[in-house]
């Protein structure tokens, strides 16, 4: 069976973001996902950075070679996860659908950056530290 190389970058600082991506099951059919910090450094976070794809504003999951970032992320995310669980049944039900991701995804992102502050934790700054090395 060929299986599909998943991988879900995000911000391993933010509590929330860190819970989520442990409880996330996606169906085994589909592959394994693999959580990577984007915290550190990784081939992964520059070719993330390459697509000019911020961190700071969504997590990202890379699908063979396909990136989806922030409420896309989280919607193809409640698509490909099981069922098992409430929280795994919950994130499809809120996520499933890409208006509604939309519509969420933002104040999930304030969420996390108030809680990130609160925390005294930095922003990732991915394109910036990109900028700095063109430099």
């Amino acid at each position: 069976m060929n299986q599909n190389k998943i991988l879900l970058i995000y911000d391993k600082e933010c509590p929330v973001c860190r819970y989520y991506c442990q409880v996330i099951r996606i169906r085994k059919t589909l592959g394994q996902l693999k959580t990577i910090n984007a915290r550190e450094n990784s081939d992964v976070r520059d070719e993330i950075t390459r697509q000019g794809l911020n961190i700071d504003e969504g997590m990202v999951l890379k699908i063979n070679n396909i990136f989806y970032s922030g409420s896309d992320a989280i919607q193809i995310l409640a698509l490909i996860s099981t069922r098992s669980g409430i929280l795994n049944r919950l994130n499809y039900w809120l996520f499933k659908s890409k208006t509604v991701s939309a519509a969420l995804y933002p104040v999930l992102r304030f969420c996390r950056n108030a809680l990130l502050r609160m925390l005294g934790k930095t922003r990732i700054n991915n394109l910036k530290q990109s900028q700095n090395n063109d430099v």
